[in-house]
């Protein structure tokens, strides 16, 4: 038991932090440390310390200033129609969702009280009683059923639609209780319902630029493409926070100039700046670097189907001749961590440990382009700053092609058009993607064989079958095992070839307090307004 203690210990703290800030009770702690494999002593030491590091309790007040790194006149505050990072962080100020994605990855209860089910197919919603809209409404399942099924009406345009098309069935049982009926059973829908798209909308909304929701802050001012103001939600149903009184967000999109921004005390938050900003910041106190490992990473895209990435040991001989310490050390300063040719990170819960790690071996991989007869022909890769870090990746895996004789040109193509004319179409080239916080989502999107995302075009009706089977399981071990299997299946077999998982860097000022990494990404997964303060 003290090897399990220990390893919760040290990767969960934060965690528990920051479960406490968003209100949840002594019991409901103790019961996810249980659930975790911690014994009650264990755990009450545990809940002991987390709370002492909350002893210096957070001051009220104050205004947030935050600089994305985008923006556009398309700008929504309609969740199912976010699109990007603006319209996240924008949306996690003013809504909620049924259920909240952790520190650890794990799903967590916000607006329903509990989600259970016995087969996986038919879930139980029950919903947090004392919650109201802005506008003084109270929360009832109407309104969960409104806002789950507005994703399945094509004329809205969600951006889950293929994600929600699972749900059957949506009803209201009672008030307090909604039932979510799937089409095939589906054990992580407490998970799906805790992206940001899922967030809960007021039974009847047509006008999204009210803000209308449950959420800490209330809409100030809106102007897509500009700015958003928010100010507190004195009414908020959850005991602690916020703790701002306001709290605006705009785009900076030349990252030397929010970086800039921050030094100065414009603002307080400079977000997703590139590991070269480490050195600007890391010796200057007008700042802090925020980093959050994540599943986002850029891959190199082998097509299996179009020469020469279907000549026998081609996608092979690219996967160990990138150096991939090279890429995390030098390329992105040592914040990425070294990935294994799959999409799983070592944070999610079903990460296949087991697997052995690829290492660079060039002289392995000259072997398998000599097999394959390619090494005296021109290999061109497609690379772009569209997909991040490419160039550089692009670079690194050049070098080392010129080390064994593999002629290999580099084919530089503009950011506009790079997803619609090259991403997928081209033999072989880069790809970039957001963290997903479940294995069925990774591999529905980009591994089954009919996937809109297939990368590398990877066919396996095996593959397949076991993606169906592993997504109705409620036996968390018998999934595991399953997904385990799988990710060596892509490590082997697919062509595409995933170096590292980038981490976010956000700069911060040290004024700002109660920052924790969440796995949705930067800023505490785009919802950090609703959790931090202002140092008194």
């Amino acid at each position: 038991m003290s090897d399990k203690i220990a390893n919760w210990t040290s990767r969960d703290d934060a965690m528990v932090e920051s479960a406490i800030r968003r209100g949840a009770n002594r019991r409901e702690l103790l019961q996810m440390m249980l659930m975790g494999g911690v014994a009650l002593a264990a755990g009450t030491t545990l809940l002991g310390r987390a709370t002492a590091a909350l002893a210096a309790e957070p001051v009220r007040g104050g205004h947030l200033k935050i600089a994305g790194w985008t923006s556009s006149t398309a700008d929504t505050l309609d969740p199912a129609k976010a699109s990007n990072s603006t319209d996240y962080t924008r949306c996690c100020s003013v809504y909620n969702r049924l259920t909240y994605i952790d520190g650890s990855g794990q799903a967590t209860m916000e607006l329903a009280e509990s989600i259970e089910s016995s087969d996986a197919k038919v879930w139980t919603v029950k919903l947090r009683q004392g919650v109201t809209f802005h506008d003084g409404k109270s929360l009832t399942a109407k309104d969960v059923v409104f806002s789950l099924k507005r994703h399945l009406d094509p004329a809205v345009g969600s951006k889950v639609n293929a994600i929600a098309k699972q749900i059957a069935e949506v009803k209201a049982v009672d008030d307090t209780t909604a039932e979510i009926t799937l089409g095939a059973p589906n054990a992580d829908l407490p998970t799906i319902l805790a992206l940001h798209h899922f967030m809960i909308v007021a039974d009847g909304t047509t006008d999204f630029a009210k803000g209308n929701g449950t959420g800490p802050f209330k809409i100030r001012e809106f102007q897509p493409g500009t700015r958003s103001v928010v100010e507190r939600n004195e009414h908020y149903w959850k005991a602690n926070g916020p703790y701002l009184d306001s709290f605006e967000f705009f785009a900076i999109m030349d990252e030397t100039a929010r970086r800039n921004a921050l030094l100065s005390g414009d603002i307080h938050l400079a977000a997703n700046l590139n590991p070269r900003s480490m050195r600007a910041l890391e010796n200057d106190p007008a700042a802090q670097l925020f980093v959050t490992k994540l599943g986002t990473y850029t891959d190199l895209n082998i097509r299996l189907d179009t020469a020469p990435g279907d000549k026998a040991g081609v996608a092979e001989g690219f996967k160990y001749l990138i150096n991939r310490e090279t890429i995390q050390k030098s390329v992105l300063r040592g914040l990425a961590e070294i990935a294994n040719d799959h999409p799983i990170p070592s944070w999610n819960p079903y990460f296949n440990a087991e697997l052995k790690q690829r290492e660079f071996d060039p002289e392995r991989a000259k072997s398998l382009f000599q097999k394959a007869g390619v090494l005296g022909q021109e290999i061109h890769v497609t690379a772009s700053e569209a997909a991040s870090s490419s160039l550089d990746y692009a670079a690194v895996l050049q070098q080392a092609a010129g080390q064994i004789g593999l002629n290999m040109v580099i084919d530089r193509v503009p950011s506009d058009g790079y997803w619609s004319n090259h991403w997928i179409k081209d033999p072989i080239h880069f790809g970039n993607l957001n963290a997903r916080p479940t294995p069925d989502i990774l591999f529905s999107l980009l591994y089954q064989s009919e996937a809109a995302w297939n990368e590398s075009g990877y066919k396996s009706e095996r593959f397949d079958s076991m993606l169906m089977e592993a997504r109705g399981l409620l036996d968390q071990a018998k999934r595991k095992e399953i997904y385990g299997e799988m990710q060596a299946m892509i490590h082997n077999d697919a062509g595409t070839v995933i170096p590292v998982f980038q981490s976010n860097v956000d700069g911060v000022s040290p004024k700002l307090k109660g920052l924790v990494p969440n796995p949705l990404g930067g800023q505490m997964g785009f919802g950090a307004a609703e959790y931090v303060w202002f140092e008194a």
